[in-house]
Formats: structure tokens, sequence, C-alpha cells
């Protein structure tokens, strides 16, 4: 039986950007932490502001996992409150596994605390729905193949077909590559939209269609840190509502 005592390792989402998107809870473990370790070149320094001052900060920025887990671990272990700070949400390419599969076999506890990921931020910043009745129940995250391989089947050309709602992060250096996959799917004139740094105070926002899109991109000079939402919800239609609020529609806590 374990019976060492380590402190649990908290793992936070602190949203697109904007400090005050971070949750609750995920503030109170900064208030509360002893160490940090923070995403650098994602997570904005305001969110840090929440924490107490002269504590132990990291900048996971310019480090490799080894240099990561080996500060977590003997924080851990020495007892300290620490907090891992992820942009968005931990569980959309975080890199989370990696981190965890080592504080497994360190026997270290640890949770995840969500966050509000860049998908729904720039829904908001957009002020559209993602699915809409009659148009998509649907909604697909995925990413271009860079660096990191994709699935055969999960290309974005095949995922195309379906004509859901799809997010594709990490792939906005590769936008004339990803509208010409989606083309093998969705019809040009279909609506796209390009958020650049949603809920930061320099968001841009780049809307258009499959057959111009990457255009506008690149005239835009935008080739990091950018979502792109593709599919016919995010475009207008004013004829489509939801039956929810229907006054002929009958559930439990309304009676026709």
């Amino acid at each position: 039986m374990n019976d060492k005592k380590y402190s649990t390792i908290h793992f936070v989402g602190t949203g697109p950007g904007d400090p005050e998107l971070i949750t609750v809870k995920g503030m109170r473990l900064l208030q509360e932490a002893d160490c940090v370790v923070y995403a650098g070149s994602l997570v904005r320094e305001r969110v840090l502001e929440y924490c107490r001052e002269n504590i132990e900060v990291h900048n996971s920025a310019s480090m490799h996992l080894e240099e990561i887990m080996d500060v977590m671990v003997k924080a851990a272990k020495a007892n300290k409150k620490v907090v891992r700070l992820h942009t968005g949400d931990p569980s959309l390419y975080g890199a989370l596994r990696e981190q965890t599969e080592i504080l497994d076999k360190e026997e270290i506890p640890y949770d995840v605390i969500p966050g509000v990921s860049s998908a729904f931020a720039s829904a908001a910043a957009l002020k559209k729905e993602l699915t809409m009745p009659g148009i998509t129940q649907t909604v697909i995250f995925t990413r271009m193949e860079g660096r990191t391989p994709v699935p055969e089947a999960e290309r974005l050309s095949s995922l195309a077909v379906h004509n859901a709602t799809i997010c594709i992060f990490l792939s906005i250096n590769m936008i004339e590559n990803v509208a010409s996959e989606l083309l093998k799917g969705y019809s040009p004139e279909t609506p796209v939209a390009v958020v650049y740094k949603a809920t930061w105070d320099d968001e841009k926002k780049i809307t258009g269609t499959l057959a111009d899109i990457a255009k506008k991109v690149v005239e835009a000079g935008i080739t990091r840190h950018a979502l792109i939402i593709v599919g016919k919800a995010i475009g207008d239609h004013a004829d489509t509502t939801s039956r929810l609020y229907d006054k002929d529609f009958k559930h439990i806590y309304r009676q026709k």
C-alpha cells in the first residue's frame, strides 16, 4: 500500500485568453498555489495576477517535458500546492497524457480543471451557434496534418463529406491546403470564419467562403493563433429556429 503523502497537482484550463474566462475553481487554485507552471507562449501572463506574491513561477515555453515534470514532481513531493496552466481546455491538444503518465509512475495525485476552448470563444466572438436545427447537429474538432500526423480516415477531405460544422485547430498556416481539402466535401460557397486570438485585445475575425477565405487570411497576414470554423451553421439562417421555445412544444416543464 502506498502511504506517500504528496500534494495534488492541478491541471487548469485558463481559457482562450481573457483572464476573466478562467473558471472560479481555477482562479481559486491559482490564489492558493505555491508553484505555477504556465505555457507562456499561449497563456496570457495577466492570469498570473490571481497568484500570491513571491511564489515559484515557471514559464514552460522554453522547457522540454523532462524539465517541466522535474519542477512539478519536486514541488509536489515537497507538499507544495502546484498548478499547471494550459491554454483553452487541457483535454483538447493539451499534451496532457504525457504529463499524467509520469505522475502516475511517481504516484503523485492530480486532477484536471476544464477551461473554455477557443472553439467556443470563437463562436461567441462571431455571435454564432455551432449547431442549428435542420442544418447540422454535429461539431467536429480536428486539425490539418503537419508535424503531427492525422489518421487517414480523419483527413479533412473525409470529414468534409459529413457537411457538419468543423472547428480546425493548429492549421491556419496551411489555410490554402485546408480550403483545398474541405472543397472535396463542401461546396465553394460554404461559410468559413477565422478568429485570430479569440478574446484577446487584438482579436480579429475574418469571414468568407471556402472559395475566398484562403486569400483573405493570407492578405491579413495571419499565420498562427487562429481557429478556423467551417459549415453552414455559421451562415445566415433567418428561417431556422429551435423548437425548444416554440409555444406548441411540450416538455416536462411546460405543458402544451
